[in-house]
């Protein structure tokens, strides 16, 4: 049986005529996320982290106190690997859990799953005293695997629980030494099996396809913050999950569609909720023990539309989703100088009460101004309206001309203020597009006077030039 083809980029030059050390481009580095499966870095990343790693001394070439090694920056500049201690970490948001990096150097045939390190540095360096020099195949294009019934091992070693065999210098074999396997062996021996083809798991040195550095994808022209709404404070990490989900099916779409096209966006989680005070669990003192449960959810979820509401807690809301924005986005900046040169453009999605917020951070939307114009409008609606005296009706006369003309003396110091210090705008960046899911942005404009236009436009709502482009996704059932 023909086994998958080594593939190079160049197509099939020979491999090296005798066996010596991987060369970076054979080893391939590995992450595991979730406990799942190892998944391999693409070859820019790992060529990188390889290259790193050796500069450390683990390539077995230096002598002498292995040198400092920045980390890496690998899967479109979202992690960083620190090859020191074999792990890898996000650059954008918090996560608990470290992600276990592993280096790649002898496979499992079929899978090309790496073998855990351990035992992949002990056959390795057994394979190099045993066979370093000797002839190998001339290319892997021709590489076919050769039936090893009744082929003695030429050389094996002993791991844990496992001992490999060398039937020749190409044709490598793993096998367990459990005793089940051992009574499965026996069996299938008996019945003309080979020992090879019955139990052993053939291993392949080197990955199956070369790391380059040109295996990498293109530059990110467009980045889109990702904005969760209520809940948040029950689960912390849903909205990284959910961004990771939103990710992945952008990937397969850009894939699918557009995979001629040298652009790249990238899905960033704004996770603002776990950084504010707010009550200090003021409410959660107070609530009955009896329906702890139920109110623990509430406090958790709807009691953040009750601190937005609140003159004492949403200035608190409002600034801490509008630093975690700029603080993203500069971050991002200072690590991709050429996206801001080259018209990168930024968009947003925000949930629930995320839009919100969001709505009113790009727009600057002040209730207190807005209970300002409330009152003015009274105030005018009651000396048109309700009768009074000459002298009352003077008095409030003179009142309302004292409190415009107050106004008028503000407004010309804020203007004033306002030419001689340039204040910097809310949000460091121009939103491209505003996407608003499962929101309820449309009950709270109509709460502030706001009505429905006919006109198709929406820059009665959110003027172009804060927002390119508005679109609500909802779903027809949903009571929100």
């Amino acid at each position: 049986t023909a086994l998958p083809e080594r593939r190079r980029p160049g197509g099939g030059r020979p491999r090296y005529e005798v066996v010596r050390e991987l060369g970076a481009e054979e080893v391939r580095w590995f992450y595991r996320e979730d406990r799942k499966t190892w998944k391999p870095f693409i070859g820019y990343d790992s060529l990188r982290i390889e290259l790193a790693f050796r500069a450390l001394g683990g390539g077995g070439g230096g002598a002498g106190e292995p040198a400092a090694v920045e980390p890496v920056c690998v899967r479109s500049g979202l992690y960083e690997v620190d090859v020191a201690s074999a792990e890898s970490y996000p650059v954008y948001w918090n996560q608990t859990e470290k992600i276990p990096v592993m280096r790649g150097q002898w496979f499992i045939d079929g899978t090309w799953q790496p073998l855990e390190e351990e035992e992949s540095n002990l056959i390795e360096q057994e394979h190099l005293n045993r066979f370093k020099g000797q002839q190998l195949q001339e290319s892997f294009d021709m590489e076919i695997s050769k039936p090893v019934d009744g082929k003695e091992a030429i050389h094996s070693l002993k791991l844990s629980r496992n001992h490999v065999d060398w039937h020749s210098v190409d044709e490598v074999y793993l096998y367990s030494d459990a005793t089940t396997s051992k009574i499965a062996r026996t069996v299938t021996q008996k019945l003309g099996f080979s020992k090879a083809s019955s139990s052993g798991t053939r291993l392949h040195r080197g990955y199956v396809e070369e790391a380059t550095l040109e295996d990498k994808p293109p530059q990110t022209s467009h980045i889109v913050f990702v904005v969760h709404g209520i809940g948040q404070k029950m689960d912390q990490g849903r909205i990284i999950k959910n961004t990771a989900m939103m990710r992945d099916t952008a990937r397969k779409v850009e894939e699918k569609y557009f995979s001629n096209l040298a652009t790249h966006v990238e899905f960033l989680p704004v996770e603002w909720r776990s950084k504010l005070t707010l009550d200090g669990d003021t409410v959660d003192s107070i609530t009955p023990d009896k329906v702890r449960g139920l109110r623990d959810m509430l406090n958790s979820s709807a009691m953040d539309i009750m601190y937005y509401t609140s003159p004492l807690y949403r200035d608190e809301l409002v600034k801490g989703l509008q630093q975690e924005l700029n603080r993203l986005y500069s971050l991002f900046c200072s690590r991709n100088p050429e996206f801001e040169e080259k018209g990168g453009k930024v968009s947003i999605v925000s949930h629930s009460l995320g839009c919100v917020i969001t709505y009113d951070i790009m727009t600057g939307w002040n209730p207190v101004r807005l209970y300002e114009q409330l009152l003015q409008k009274e105030e005018e609606e009651e000396l048109e309206e309700r009768w009074m005296s000459y002298e009352e009706q003077h008095l409030l006369e003179e009142l309302y001309v004292t409190k415009q003309r107050l106004r008028d003396i503000e407004e010309r110091l804020h203007e004033l203020k306002a030419s001689t210090i340039s204040k910097p705008p809310v949000l460091k960046f121009k939103v491209e597009n505003f996407f608003c899911m499962g929101s309820p942005l449309a009950v709270f404009l109509a709460l502030r006077g706001i009505r429905p236009g006919t006109s198709g436009s929406q820059d009665h709502i959110l003027p172009r030039t804060i927002c390119n482009r508005l679109l609500n996704i909802f779903h027809p059932t949903d009571p929100v």
